[in-house]
Formats: structure tokens, C-alpha cells, sequence
């Protein structure tokens, strides 16, 4: 029933917001079709939030779901996946926000078709095709690039303008396919193999234009997939436009955005290769100078070092010093020379001294037999012995005629 209100007797706003939920309740559980634009699975929480966007209107309406139903769903729920959800609207009072609890969710049409794609996607994932690690890097100036499109197509005109624009001298090696329908992925597959048995390729470019997700559907094809994965040469994905994603962009050693973007991927440009020599030429030009600038101060450092600038005046100093030791030697040479000359003379004046002839240079004489040994007493002497006298020039033969006896006053000392 319709509340009673008016301007005397309003009705508060819970009893506004309750009357409302009582009325959505009524609806009961209902089917909707729509486009998934964005879920959210937050943290710790048991609830997923979608948004569910009408396919024509602009129109959308929030969704809950359980974790446990949105995690069986298989394949994965993508983003702009269409479904069908089993729901039951529900209007939540404290915030005035309506949105539909769903029960169960299908997918339909395009839906099940990107469902499939995501399907193949993760199986190809998971036996390492889309490896990061496995991808080749371009060459920087390819000979001659292959290139599988259509016959007379945008994507052919992009490519070559925009390549022969950057680098006018670069060559291409055309082969065309089919870029859509039911042959077009064994016709690419069978241009990706010539093309990759020519060792003057270096590079090939699969170009398309835009289209549909149906349109693009050969591009995602597992025989084509695989195909480019064993391909020897590397292979450049030039496929849709940004949003398009195609299996081919993902094993591609390069995804390339748009065939104009593929053609600056595989070629440089000429002006800016110029201008980087240039710019290295002038950078090893002052490299250089301010090399050798450094060099030549450090020589003319060197050089102007006292012992280069003027060498005699180092050897003056130090003839002064080689004259001063070399006297200084000398000098002290004959002191001990004259040292040594003093000291021999006073040791000869000492052995003279000390020595038996001296002593008979001062009229001593020594007594000696017939045998030469000295006479030190009387008693040696007997009376009719023949002696000999030594004196300081030669012997006197004598013979003992008597002796006398002296009695000394004074044991003898012993004199050194």
C-alpha cells in the first residue's frame, strides 16, 4: 500500500527506505543479461562486487556474488565477458543503494567465446609458450623483413611507408594470407614458415587491422600459436589495435600496438641514428681533447719541475757535496795514517828498548858455555872452562882462571 504523507505529517527516511526494500523483496529472484565491466575481489572478504552493464543502454547496476560461485565459475570470469545472472535485487537500506545478490551466473555468446580464449590462453601458459624468458630481441638493422598480411590492406601501406619513412633503404619480403575467415590461420601459417626457412629474413611482421573479437579469432588459433612459438626467426604481433589482445600477442617475441608501431619497432630511424652519431662523434671528439689536455698539462708539469728545467743545477749542488766528502776523506785518511805511523814508532822504540841487543849496546855483555847457555852463576864457572862473552859486535872466547863470590845485599826483583 502507498504511504499516507504529507506536508504536515511527512514520513521519515527509514520508513521511506524500508518501504522501498519491502517492494524490491516483492520482485523476487530474476534472470539478467549483461556485460561484466569490472569485478572486485577484495581481501578477506566472502563477497565479490561486479559491475553489470546493459550491451546498449548505458546503464549499469552493481552485483554481489559469493566467492565460492564466482571461484567455480570455469573458465575464469574476465572483464567484458557477457552473462546471464540468476539474482534477487536487493535495495540496502542504510546506504539507498540497489543491487542484485546472484545466485548463479552462465555464460553466453561473446562471453563463452572469450571464455574459450581464456581457456587455451592458460593451457599454452602453462606449457610455457608465453615465457618471458623464451623471447627473442630484434635485430637492430634487419636485411630484409618478412611481412604476412592481406593483399592491398592498411596494414600492408602502414607498415612499408612508415618503415621505408624511417629507413629508406630497408627490404621487405611480402608473402600474403587471409586476415580473417576460416582459412586464414593455416594461410598464415603456411607464409610464417616460408618466410622463417629464408635465411635472408631476419624479422617477421604479422600484420592486421582492427576488428571485431570475431574478426580476430584466427589470430588466437593454437596451430598458429604454436607455429610462431617454433619459429626460428623472431616474430613481431601487429594485430587489432591497443585494446585487441589476441593469443598472437602474447607469444609474439614483440607486441606491437598497431602495424605503424611495427614498423618503428623493426627499423630505426635514420634521423635520430644520425643525429645519435653525430652526438657520439662530438662526445668522443671532447673526450679526446680534454684528454690530451689533461696530458699536456701533465707533461708541462713534469716539465717544469727544477731537476728538468734546468738538470746542471741539481749536478752543481752535488759536486759541491762529492768535493766536500772526497776532502773530508782525505784529511781523514792521513790522520790515521799519521795515527798509525805515531803508534808504530812508539811500539818499534818499545821493542827496541825491551829487545837483548840494546842492552848490550850499553856495555852489558852475556856469559855463555861451549854449549850457549847462559853462565847466570859462579858456580857454572869452574876454573880452566873455556866460556865465550857475547858483546854487541861478537863473541870473546875466555877460559875461567877464578872466581869470587858476592854476597848480595838484596833478593833480585823481577822488573816488566
Amino acid at each position: 500500500m502507498a504511504l499516507e504523507t504529507s506536508l504536515e505529517q511527512p514520513a521519515p527516511v527509514r520508513q521511506i527506505a524500508n518501504a522501498i526494500s519491502q517492494w524490491v523483496d516483492r520482485l523476487g529472484a530474476v534472470w539478467v543479461e549483461g556485460q561484466v565491466a569490472q569485478f572486485n575481489r577484495r581481501q578477506g572478504m566472502n563477497t565479490v562486487f561486479m559491475t553489470l552493464r546493459d550491451t546498449v543502454a548505458d546503464i549499469s547496476i552493481p552485483v554481489t556474488v559469493s566467492r565460492q560461485v564466482f571461484d567455480s565459475l570455469n573458465p575464469p570470469m574476465v572483464e567484458g565477458a557477457s552473462v546471464v545472472v540468476h539474482a534477487r535485487p536487493s535495495f540496502y537500506a542504510n546506504r539507498g543503494t540497489l543491487s542484485l545478490y546472484a545466485r548463479e551466473i552462465r555464460m553466453v555468446g561473446l562471453g563463452e567465446l572469450l571464455a574459450r580464449i581464456e581457456r587455451r590462453r592458460q593451457l599454452l601458459a602453462a606449457e610455457g609458450l608465453f615465457a618471458a624468458e623464451r623471447k627473442r630481441r630484434l635485430p637492430f638493422l634487419p636485411g630484409t623483413v618478412g611481412l604476412v598480411t592481406a593483399p592491398n590492406s592498411a596494414a600492408e601501406r602502414d607498415v612499408l611507408e612508415n618503415a621505408r619513412r624511417r629507413w629508406p633503404a630497408v627490404r621487405f619480403a611480402t608473402r600474403y594470407a587471409a586476415m580473417q575467415g576460416t582459412t586464414s590461420a593455416a594461410e598464415v601459417i603456411e607464409q610464417l614458415g616460408r618466410l622463417d626457412r629464408d635465411p635472408e629474413v631476419d624479422v617477421i611482421v604479422i600484420a592486421r587491422g582492427g576488428g571485431s573479437v570475431e574478426d580476430l579469432l584466427p589470430f588466437s588459433d593454437e596451430g598458429l600459436v604454436r607455429a610462431v612459438f617454433a619459429a626460428r626467426t623472431p616474430v613481431v604481433s601487429a594485430i587489432g589495435h591497443e585494446p585487441d589482445s589476441p593469443l598472437l600477442d602474447l607469444v609474439a617475441d614483440v607486441r606491437a600496438s598497431t602495424p605503424t608501431d611495427a614498423a618503428k619497432l623493426v627499423v630505426p630511424d635514420v634521423a635520430e641514428e644520425t643525429l645519435r652519431v653525430e652526438h657520439l662523434r662530438d662526445r668522443g671528439r671532447q673526450l679526446v681533447t680534454a684528454w690530451l689536455a689533461r696530458e699536456q698539462h701533465a707533461l708541462d708539469t713534469v716539465r717544469a719541475r727544477p731537476a728538468l728545467a734546468d738538470p746542471g743545477s741539481g749536478l752543481s749542488a752535488r759536486s759541491v757535496e762529492v768535493d766536500g766528502l772526497r776532502d773530508r776523506a782525505r784529511r781523514t785518511l792521513h790522520h790515521q795514517l799519521d795515527r798509525a805511523a805515531n803508534d808504530l814508532g812508539h811500539q818499534l822504540a818499545r821493542v827496541r828498548g825491551m829487545s837483548p841487543l840494546a842492552t848490550l849496546q850499553r856495555g852489558y855483555a852475556v856469559l855463555q858455555d861451549a854449549d850457549g847457555h847462559v853462565v847466570t852463576s859462579v858456580e857454572q864457572a869452574d876454573p880452566g872452562r873455556a866460556l865465550q862473552v857475547r858483546v854487541v859486535d861478537g863473541r870473546i872466547a875466555v877460559t875461567v882462571t877464578g872466581t869470587e863470590t858476592t854476597e848480595l845485599t838484596a833478593p833480585l826483583k823481577e822488573t816488566s
